[in-house]
């Protein structure tokens, strides 16, 4: 008598055979990884969800811990820079403005931070069932852009509340800023999750490259200071090469309405369609070299 065991068997011996993991060819594997994702979208809702309840699990306060960090970076930047060091005098409005970057900040460097880590830190799922892995820097993405919405939030009602509500033209910023953050985001969180499978110390040196590029965009000082002490036009031109230091800009020219005597580099919004299109081509190489590089992950991790 067939068992069940049998009859399975032969029913699978007569089902024909798929290959996984990503197609040959640039645009025939892109098009069928994004098909991938696409058809695994429930599982990406599923793991930003875990995400954030697992980051506030059996927490009293839940979400409100996403603020409590940006808002006491606010209060130790506004009284050590702004009151101690005198930075206020020269930046109207400096809450909103040092609150400003530090939401946009916040965004890119939780999304690549928590991203970088995110197949090493999935290993056991990895090496259990085939999914697309792309899933898993894409929903450190979507939890970064969970925790920025509230702060969004908290951003546009400080602008109310100090009486400085945007208007008009800066809000065409907002989504052009946003966008190059994400894009840029996503290809460092692609391409060094993956390398992060193989050379682990990758994720440590994030955490200290996100601390040196915190600095060097303008967030505790504002693009003027740099004008005026940077003489060179080189060094100058070297320093708007950060795409998210333009982003930022962006953001700033929305909400800070104080700053409006504050010069800008020229063509700012030239800047950024141009690192939108540049952080668009980058996130496509990042994702061929992800899936060149995941064929191994299983066995490495």
């Amino acid at each position: 008598m067939t068992t069940i065991s049998d009859a399975r068997a032969a029913r699978l011996e007569h089902e024909p055979l798929r290959t996984t993991g990503p197609k040959r060819g640039f645009a025939r594997g892109l098009a069928g990884q994004v098909r991938d994702i696409w058809g695994h979208r429930e599982l990406l809702d599923m793991l930003i969800r875990r995400e954030l309840k697992a980051r506030y699990k059996d927490s009293a306060l839940g979400f409100v811990w996403s603020l409590m960090r940006p808002l006491a970076m606010l209060l130790i930047y506004y009284i050590a820079l702004g009151k101690f060091l005198g930075a206020a005098r020269s930046i109207p409005d400096f809450a909103i403005y040092i609150y400003t970057g530090l939401t946009a900040w916040g965004l890119f460097s939780e999304a690549v931070s928590t991203g970088t880590a995110s197949i090493v830190g999935n290993s056991g799922l990895i090496k259990k069932v085939y999914l697309p892995r792309e899933i898993f820097p894409l929903a450190a993405l979507g939890s970064a852009l969970f925790n920025f919405a509230i702060q969004l939030v908290i951003l546009f009602g400080a602008t109310v509340a100090v009486g400085s509500v945007p208007t008009g033209t800066r809000w065409g910023y907002l989504p052009l800023s946003l966008a190059v953050i994400i894009v840029t985001a996503l290809g460092w969180a692609l391409l060094l999750s993956a390398v992060n499978v193989y050379l682990r110390d990758i994720q440590y040196l994030v955490e200290i490259a996100i601390m040196i590029f915190f600095w060097a965009s303008p967030i505790a000082y504002a693009w003027s200071m740099v004008d005026d002490q940077v003489s060179s036009e080189l060094l100058k031109q070297i320093y708007l090469t950060n795409p998210i230091t333009i982003a930022i800009m962006g953001f700033q020219q929305t909400f800070w309405v104080a700053g409006d005597a504050h010069p800008y580099p020229p063509d700012l919004d030239v800047r950024l369609w141009i690192w939108l299109g540049v952080g668009v081509l980058f996130t496509l190489v990042g994702q061929r070299v992800f899936a060149r590089l995941q064929g191994n992950f299983a066995q490495e991790l």
